[in-house]
């Protein structure tokens, strides 16, 4: 049975928008938002060098905000803020479903893996909306298109009916970035993101329902998320939430993402400035001296806690779709208060559902 489609977020696919939406999931207070709706004339885009060749990112920017986002790397590359700014000004695509149908419905397209949220979260404030992400999961169905999701957003659970009807019709995977559980750190490096907690117990759901969910421990940040306890308590929270598979990565250091990240740094945690410095020197990346031992760690630590498929309900594509074994992107090439108080804040600055709508513009 063919998924009902969602009622675009702009039925003519080219009106034009802006909304500035006060997001209060943050600890540094109030953060205004602003929300471009612009069309888009491409959804697919050809990546070279990664694990995948298809991207697809309904929006542009992210309101997360995490201090040592990559993406800011290619901002900067772009000219565009890599700073504060970035992440304050989301490009909502608001036809992007039409288009990626399109797309998808050429004779050319061969039904390879698409990855959803390679350079912004699919499930950020915006989605609970605009319901972009959905839409095109919809056309990504019936298209029997295999697609590989990455998000820190519990807002997920919502769309548990149409990624249980892309699971019976293509590979489907689904990787959460939880890089820690310390509440301290996380508060500070991702402070416009639901609480890992949340996300656990969204990957709990997506597994219940048959879905392959895993979760990625990036990035390990040097002198903070890489203690020892720290690690463990993920990897064994991983595997009670019945992950399918969990994998590590470390933070990269590229011109954009390096001067906000050491800048936020010096604010919370201003003793590992200069061990940071020492660390990275003028490199993007450890070196593989420093480097393997945590991936060493956390390999071990998922044969100690047994990370294994454990999906009650095994939803398989059907046999005339050749199966395609996706496998966990690398979120570095692709990203104490009460449990009750936690959920309060993000219930207010994670869903735009309640925005009333905006007024158009001309066309552009």
């Amino acid at each position: 049975m063919l998924l009902r489609r969602p009622r675009p977020a702009d039925p003519m696919g080219c009106g034009s928008a802006t909304r500035t939406h006060p997001n209060t999931c943050s600890i540094l207070g109030v953060v205004s938002i602003e929300y471009r709706e612009e069309p888009c004339k491409v959804a697919l885009n050809l990546v070279k060098g990664m694990p995948f060749r298809w991207s697809l990112n309904p929006y542009m920017g992210c309101a997360h905000r995490c201090t040592f986002c990559y993406v800011r790397a290619f901002e900067a590359r772009a000219d565009r803020p890599s700073d504060d700014r970035y992440g304050r000004s989301i490009r909502v695509k608001v036809n992007v479903a039409d288009i990626l149908r399109r797309e998808l419905a050429r004779r050319s397209w061969k039904r390879e893996v698409v990855a959803l949220g390679s350079a912004t979260d699919p499930y950020q404030p915006a989605e609970g909306r605009y319901r972009l992400t959905r839409a095109c999961l919809s056309a990504l169905a019936e298209a029997r298109t295999p697609v590989h999701l990455i998000t820190r957003g519990p807002m997920i659970v919502r769309d548990v009916d149409v990624l249980s009807e892309a699971s019976r019709r293509a590979e489907v995977s689904v990787t959460f970035s939880i890089p820690t559980l310390d509440h301290d750190i996380w508060r500070k490096t991702e402070p416009g993101t639901a609480p890992p907690r949340q996300r656990l117990r969204a990957v709990k759901t997506l597994v219940d329902a048959g879905i392959k969910a895993g979760v990625g421990m990036a990035p390990i940040l040097p002198g903070l998320s890489d203690r020892p306890e720290l690690l463990d308590e993920v990897v064994r929270a991983a595997r009670d939430a019945g992950a399918t598979g969990i994998w590590a990565n470390l933070l990269y250091l590229r011109p954009g993402t390096r001067e906000h990240f050491l800048s936020n740094l010096a604010r919370d945690w201003p003793e590992l400035v200069a061990h940071y410095q020492a660390l990275y020197g003028g490199r993007a990346y450890l070196s593989k001296a420093a480097g393997d031992p945590l991936r060493h760690s956390v390999a071990r630590l998922r044969e100690k806690h047994g990370i294994a498929d454990r999906r009650a309900i095994r939803l398989e594509p059907p046999h005339d779709v050749e199966p395609l074994q996706l496998q966990m992107l690398d979120a570095a090439a692709i990203s104490a208060t009460s449990a009750a108080s936690d959920a309060a804040t993000v219930a207010k600055g994670n869903d735009l559902a309640n925005v009333p709508p905006v007024s158009r513009r001309s066309p552009i």
